[in-house]
């Protein structure tokens, strides 16, 4: 019987604790690093599947809301979705090392306050979860599978709880 390991760091913010395994670990590592190489395609492919599936998500992007160009040819569109893509899969990779907040803490309330602005809702965080987990399947067919799915689900989610925790004004003034 395998007793509880000392890798497996409990992680989990704000109520909820869960256990990112280092198999989980090892299945993330391992399709972030096959995915970097396509990272901005990959990146571009996401967010016009957020689109695609909530076009009104547009209107949260001061950058798309007056656009005279189709998204995929948006110059800003492009560098935006390949920062969040990033963040999150790297967030992910990070998740066992040092909490998701090994993101940087100052990122996560960077990151809570412009979703607050922006009027970010659970229906988006759970519309961008469905595009991210889509994204990374097609990114790598060959080694998807239910677990590699669960593996990524939970580290989007605790991004996400982390994220949600610093949804308020903000306080520079």
């Amino acid at each position: 019987m395998n007793s509880p390991s000392k890798n497996n760091i409990i992680m989990g913010t704000f109520g909820e604790s869960k256990v990112f395994t280092e198999h989980q670990e090892a299945l993330v590592v391992k399709s972030w690093s096959v995915m970097k190489k396509n990272a901005p395609e990959l990146a571009l492919k996401f967010f016009l599947k957020i689109f695609e599936i909530a076009p009104s998500a547009q209107k949260i992007f001061p950058f798309l809301r007056d656009a005279k160009v189709p998204l995929e040819q948006n110059p800003k569109l492009k560098p935006h979705a390949l920062s969040v893509f990033t963040l999150t899969c790297e967030s992910a990779v990070q998740l066992r090392k040092g909490g998701i907040a090994a993101a940087r803490e100052t990122t996560i309330k960077r990151l809570g306050a412009s979703h607050f602005k922006y009027g970010v809702v659970d229906e988006h965080f759970d519309v961008t979860r469905f595009a991210l987990l889509e994204t990374i399947k097609e990114g790598i067919p060959e080694m998807w599978s239910a677990e590699m799915r669960g593996a990524w689900a939970d580290a989007y989610d605790q991004l996400v709880a982390a994220i949600k925790a610093e949804m308020k004004p903000s306080s520079t003034s």
